[in-house]
Formats: C-alpha cells, structure tokens, sequence
C-alpha cells in the first residue's frame, strides 16, 4: 500500500504540478476549453470505460446513501459550528459574527467534495477498478445531485445575488455524466471486442491524467487566500471529522475492506470545484471557497495517508 501511495502522490503532485506550470504559460482560455472537453467528452467516456472493467454487486447502491449521510452530516456539523453561541477570547465571551455570504460559502465546502476528478483517479489508484462503481455512484448520485440540489438551496438562502435556479437547475439536467452512466451500464450487456475493452481502458486513463492537469491550471488561477482561518475549520469538518465518523460508522455496520475505503476516500475528498461555481452565482464569499478549494487539494496529499492506516484493506 505504501507503494500504491507513493506512485499515487507522484501521479497526482506531476499531473496537478504540470497543470499549473502551463495554466501560468498558456492563455487563460486553454483551461476553460479543456475544462469543456472533458465534461462533454472526458469524463463521460472515463465512466464507459472504467465500467467495463468494474464488478457490480447489489451492495454498490450503498455508496449513494453513504455520500448523502456524509453530505448531511457535513451540513449539519458545520451549521453547529457556525451557530454556537460564544467564542470565548481573552477579554471575555463575544458573539461569533460571520456575514450572510461567508456563512454560505461554508456551509458549502463543507458539504461537497471532489469526487470525481480527484475522487477519481485516487480510489482507482489505491483500491483499483474493480470497486470503481463504489466512486462512480458516490459521485453520480450523492454529490452531484448534493452539489447542484441542497448545495443549490443552500447558495439561494444565503447569497446576495440572482435567486433564480433555472439555470444551474439545467445544468444538473443537462450534464452528460449521469447520461454515460446508463450507457456504460448497457455496454456492460454487451460482448465487446477485447481491443476496444482496450482502448476505452486507455482512453479512460489518459482523461484522467488530463483532468489531473485542469486542477492545476486553475489551481494558477487562484489568487487569494484570505479567509485562511475559516477555510481551515471547514477542512476539518469536511476532510477530517467526516471521513472519521463514515469510517467508523461503516466499521460498525460490518463493511470493510475495498469498499470501506473506497467510501471513506471519496468522504474525505477536498471540496469541489463546483462550490465555487455556486458560489460565483449566487454571491456567496468567493474568497473563503477560493480558499478552502487550493488548501484543500494540498491537504489532501497528508490525510490520505491517514485513511490508509485506519481503513486500509490490512484493517
């Protein structure tokens, strides 16, 4: 495992790595172009060909309801965090004061992780493809409708700006991911030819080095981090006590093995990119998910090894 680990840290630290080296060279629309491909065409396609390879059990609808578990519990921990009554400093008890707009924002990084371009390519990684459809469902069906569903409700309550979810509604609805889901699944009906199993397995791998090198160019793009102290207490919500009590909890239930891990590294995600982009339309505060965005992705890279040693397949 610890051998796993290190091939990971180096395919995820050079893809992300490269990323960034060429987000600061090329011109700014390069990331949002291929930030298009691969939502219409990469990731789609990662899907198909992953899930041919994938072993499907009755057990795998499990994951949907994990990740909605986690996604509630990190909701929940952080409106606790966000509503207690007093902070004491030194010159006595004082009310705790966060605006509207930062209130959103953390409740949302809390909630939503990257679990696709970076839940990924890390279960595979660690765990291999053959519990891919334990990320793939998390991902599908608990993020994604969590991201653009409560996350969505959440940004309407809180933000400051257009309350209209039309548009990010439609997006939901018109995202291909979910769409080559069903299709992968058909194909698994099918007797393909050994040699396009192949080369759907190649083509599968090679978007998601490209999506490894889209974080990193906007990871270049990211310029501020203000909001440190508040981005470090939803990272502790969200990567840290969350995970820990998935993990436990699934421990508990009798789950163990690939798909505890493979459940607990998609909990422990670092927030989504998609915070941001609901954060930008519903005025929320840019800067704390910004913030939580960049020190998460690092962060990773040092909590991985924790969930490892605590749900790793020897425990």
């Amino acid at each position: 495992m610890v051998e796993k680990l290190l091939i990971l840290y180096l395919q995820l630290g050079g893809g992300v790595l490269l990323g960034v080296l060429l987000g600061r060279c090329l011109p700014p629309a390069v990331p949002h172009h291929l930030g298009k491909f691969l939502f219409w065409i990469g990731v789609p396609l990662s899907i198909v060909g992953f899930l041919q390879q994938t072993t499907l059990s009755g057990a795998v609808w499990l994951a949907p309801v994990i990740a909605w578990v986690a996604i509630l519990l990190g909701v929940a921990l952080a409106w606790l965090w966000l509503n207690r009554t007093w902070v004491f400093q030194s010159q006595g008890p004082v009310p705790d004061r966060w605006s509207k707009p930062e209130r959103g924002s953390f409740l949302l990084t809390a909630m939503v992780g990257n679990t696709g371009y970076l839940g990924y390519p890390v279960s595979l990684a660690l765990v291999g493809p053959q519990y891919f459809a334990w990320a793939l469902f998390y991902d599908m069906i608990g993020t994604l409708l969590g991201a653009y569903g409560l996350g969505i409700m959440v940004a309407a309550y809180f933000g400051r700006g257009d309350r209209h979810l039309g548009p990010l509604l439609r997006s939901l609805i018109y995202n291909p991911a979910p769409w080559s889901l069903g299709l992968g699944l058909a194909l698994r009906q099918l007797s393909l030819p050994p040699l396009v199993e192949q080369g759907l397995l190649g083509a599968a791998w090679g978007m998601l080095a490209l999506s490894l090198v889209l974080i990193g160019m906007r990871l270049s793009q990211l310029s501020s981090w203000r909001s440190l102290q508040q981005g470090l207490q939803s990272l502790s919500i969200k990567m840290l006590t969350v995970p820990l009590l998935v993990g436990i909890a699934l421990s508990l239930a009798g789950i163990t093995g690939e798909p505890r891990l493979v459940l607990v590294l998609q909990s422990a995600m670092p927030p989504a990119f998609a915070t941001l982009v609901i954060a930008e339309a519903y005025d929320l505060d840019r800067t704390l998910a910004v913030t939580c965005l960049a020190l998460g992705t690092v962060g990773l890279l040092m909590t991985l090894p924790l969930w490892l040693w605590l749900f790793g397949l020897q425990s």
